[in-house]
């Protein structure tokens, strides 16, 4: 039987191993995209051997390097870092598939280059995953952020250039500025960075100096895009749509809220954040940018654009969950990374596959298309579903524990703007999938049949849709999974 550290430490060797391959076989593109498809499987294969020892109760370990004493880069697999390298590992099968589909659909150009970034992006994230402790998590986290970076620039032209700056700047300003300084402080003060049931905080710092720390983390977590730290989302949209993929569903924002989620309840605590002065200031920032987020996306033409705005806004449905201090709420959060991954990762590849179909980028553009391209509209229209909440689709059960976990905890207000956001959600989801199939074609549209994107844009987005809809029978199995990491006293 394979070892705990053993199968860590092939989790996180395995992308790069695959990296050197694709950059070994460059010149081959064939055995090229077959090795993609191949570093993606064997990933998500290691990473699936760990799940029945997370299920059994078992935390897998491995400890790579200490610095300092009490300070290493080490890792541990628990229930919400094993959810999240599954969801990864998992769609970054789906997304190998749809970019080499789409990379030569749309004739992009540097390929090996591409998928090398986005070996390294996800080794990053399985390393953001599997963290131990917050030092180990800054660390994938910075590496993350700079592994993208090319992506986001893959086109070479000035938007995409200045497009990446401000991602580059926004993501590393807040993580330099912000997060950076409330690790230290948080090491000082409490001794420790180990992510603990229960956190760390309660006993070691005092509550006036906690608030602030919250502050510091909540905004330097900068990928999870809480207003006004939000711009490089959209700025990153001039990227491949695959980048966007993995930007919105894969890796990055889901890094953001995904450490959001493990600060708030394996550093600061729940019971500790209900201490707090500053957990309430947070959590209503959270709300307002979820309804402004929701407001500024029904005023974007471009599709790439809408859903970016959309991203901005269904991350704060995950910090607000978070900051509602409600075990209920922080697991609806979790949930939510799940069906949020899937409904967004399933309209970002439908953004793509009508650009590779028929070079059309603005909603406006795409009245008729449906009848054209039937089975990408269709699943753009489960993708909303999914995002809106709305049965039969995975989304309904996240959001039904986040309006729980709000109306358990006296929050009403955040009741309200939950319904608020829920309507807004289907105001400018809704249309581009309406305007497809019931209005009449632009000029120049008609005829012609059905003409979807290439096979291997459409196969992803199908096979992700479906996903949406498995999720509303999974959800059971899921909540199980993330149950324990709610368990806030006692061992893991």
């Amino acid at each position: 039987m394979v070892s705990d550290a053993t199968l860590v430490y092939l989790a996180l060797a395995v992308p790069l191993a695959g990296m050197f391959a694709l950059i070994a076989a460059s010149r081959w593109p064939a055995l090229r995209d077959s090795l993609v498809v191949v570093t993606a499987v064997a990933m998500f294969g290691v990473v699936v051997q760990l799940l029945p020892r997370v299920l059994r109760g078992e935390r897998p370990s491995a400890s790579l390097i200490e610095l300092f004493p009490g300070l290493e880069i080490a890792f541990l697999v628990e229930p919400l870092g094993m959810m999240f390298a599954l969801l990864a590992s998992g769609l970054w099968i789906i997304t190998a598939l749809y970019a080499i589909g789409y990379m030569r659909g749309a004739r992009e150009l540097h390929h090996t280059r591409f998928h090398v970034f986005f070996c390294i992006a996800l080794f990053s994230a399985t390393g953001i995953a599997f963290s131990s402790n917050m030092f180990s998590l800054f660390v994938f986290y910075e590496a993350l952020t700079l592994s993208t970076y090319p992506l986001v620039a893959h086109k070479g032209n000035e938007a995409a250039k200045k497009g990446a700056r401000t991602y580059l700047g926004l993501l590393l300003g807040t993580s330099v500025g912000l997060l950076l300084p409330a690790v230290i402080a948080t090491w000082w003060l409490a001794g420790t960075l180990e992510f603990t049931p229960g956190g760390i905080m309660a006993g070691n710092v005092n509550p006036a100096i906690g608030g602030l720390l919250l502050v510091l983390f909540m905004y330097g977590i900068g990928k999870a895009a809480l207003m006004p730290f939000h711009r490089w989302l959209p700025s990153a949209m001039v990227a491949p749509t695959p980048v966007s993929a993995l930007l919105h569903a894969v890796a990055v924002v889901k890094a953001g809220v995904f450490t959001v989620l493990k600060v708030s309840v394996y550093l600061f605590g729940l019971d500790y954040l209900r201490e707090l002065a500053t957990t309430d200031i947070i959590l209503y920032v959270a709300v307002f940018t979820l309804i402004a987020a929701s407001l500024i996306a029904m005023q974007q033409d471009n599709l790439k654009a809408r859903l970016a705005y959309s991203t901005v806004s269904q991350l704060s449905y995950i910090v607000t969950a978070a900051m509602l201090v409600s075990e209920f709420a922080a697991l609806g959060g979790g949930m939510h990374i799940v069906m949020h991954a899937f409904g967004k990762i399933t309209l970002f590849f439908c953004a793509g596959a009508i650009y590779v179909a028929t070079k059309k980028t603005e909603i406006s553009d795409m009245h008729g298309l449906g009848r054209r391209m039937p089975v990408t509209f269709a699943a753009f229209f489960i993708g909303a579903l999914c995002v809106i909440g709305v049965p039969p689709t995975g989304g309904v059960w996240s959001k039904w524990h986040l309006f729980m976990g709000a109306y358990d905890s006296g929050h009403q207000l955040v009741v309200l703007a939950l319904i608020v956001s829920t309507l807004l959600n289907i105001a400018y989801l809704l249309p581009p999938v309406v305007n497809a199939f019931l209005l009449p074609p632009k000029e120049g549209d008609q005829g012609g049949g059905i003409r979807e994107a290439p096979l291997l844009c459409v196969v992803p987005l199908s096979l992700t849709a479906l996903g949406c809809i498995a999720l509303f029978v999974l959800a059971g199995p899921l909540a199980g999974l993330l149950r324990p990491y709610l368990a806030v006293s006692g061992g893991w």
